[in-house]
């Protein structure tokens, strides 16, 4: 029988990935870099692949890493499923608010969202179950009542769902520091089109804003994609790679662009805004729902 795997240091590897250093898993993790370090140094020798990359300027994960995270992902999100449910048994809190979001608000925007939450409410106060998944999923979500409250990134929000913004992202192109692209000024809506990207998959809000942009400019018909990709992460990572420029929410790419591990792109004629929704089944949501929303409305307000 294979070994089991070291959630601990599969956690730290996906953190490291996602932060683009080990500091920022360390700071995650509240813990020391060198323990980060040590226990992705042990997974790493564990399955004898090298699977991230250190340098002065961050990390990023090899191809085996990128591998190791993607199937880590529905491992690591049944661990935290797990977690909840046995926290459920030791407490006694008063219902729970299934919520629907997209991918990059569920990186980006859940965690102060539900951290504010909990300050609201107190540790015994209403739970927040979060599922991650693309945009389309989510409104399914919520047209069928397995979620209460849905977060979205599409343009348009769909008309049988109640709804409201609760915040506003742009999409950003984006490349590593050696493209062409990166010292090249503005590109046009154009040679935009006409490229290959790396983009998510259909159904994704980022890949809806994008074509829906460059549709309204003209160009409708674009080239096909470098490569469709089911996580921001992986897309960072492909691009972060070499492999083609990619289009990503701000709100993913922000740490990265300081860090200079990626550079923006500016289009000409070409700025891809989108608001952020919350959807939810009926005229109004739930009363705790609603009050989730007022948590969030705050902490955007405050942002």
């Amino acid at each position: 029988m294979a070994a089991e795997p070291d959630l601990d240091a599969v956690r730290a590897l996906t953190l490291a990935a996602t932060g683009g250093s080990i500091s920022a898993a360390a700071a995650h993790l509240g813990i020391s870099q060198q323990a980060v370090s040590a226990r992705i140094r042990a997974l790493e020798s564990s399955l004898d692949a090298v699977l991230l990359v250190r340098s002065a300027r961050g990390s990023r994960l090899t191809t085996a890493g990128e591998l190791v995270v993607g199937w880590a992902a529905p491992l690591l999100a049944a661990a935290d499923d797990f977690a909840a449910a046995t926290a459920a048994l030791r407490t006694d809190r008063r219902g729970t608010v299934r919520v629907a979001a997209s991918l990059t608000i569920a990186e980006h925007l859940m965690p102060a969202w539900v951290a504010a939450w909990r300050v609201s409410t107190g540790d015994d106060g209403p739970a927040i179950r979060l599922e991650a998944a693309n945009s389309t999923a989510v409104i399914e979500a919520v047209r069928s009542g397995s979620a209460d409250l849905g977060f979205v990134e599409t343009p348009v929000a769909p008309g049988d769902l109640g709804s409201v913004v609760v915040a506003r992202d742009a999409i950003v192109v984006v490349v590593p520091r050696g493209h062409p692209w990166a010292t090249r000024g503005r590109v046009s809506a154009a040679d935009l089109a006409a490229t290959s990207l790396v983009v998510r998959e259909v159904g994704s809000g980022t890949r809806q804003a994008l074509e829906d942009a460059l549709a309204h400019a003209g160009h409708g018909d674009f080239a096909a994609p470098a490569a469709v990709l089911s996580t921001t992460l992986a897309v960072r990572s492909a691009v972060m790679g070499g492999l083609a420029p990619g289009a990503l929410s701000a709100l993913a790419v922000a740490d990265d662009i300081r860090a200079a591990r990626l550079v923006p792109v500016p289009i000409r004629g070409l700025r891809i805004e989108r608001p952020l929704t919350a959807v939810w089944l009926g005229a109004e949501p739930s009363a705790t729902a609603r009050k989730f929303l007022e948590v969030v409305a705050a902490v955007t307000a405050s942002g």
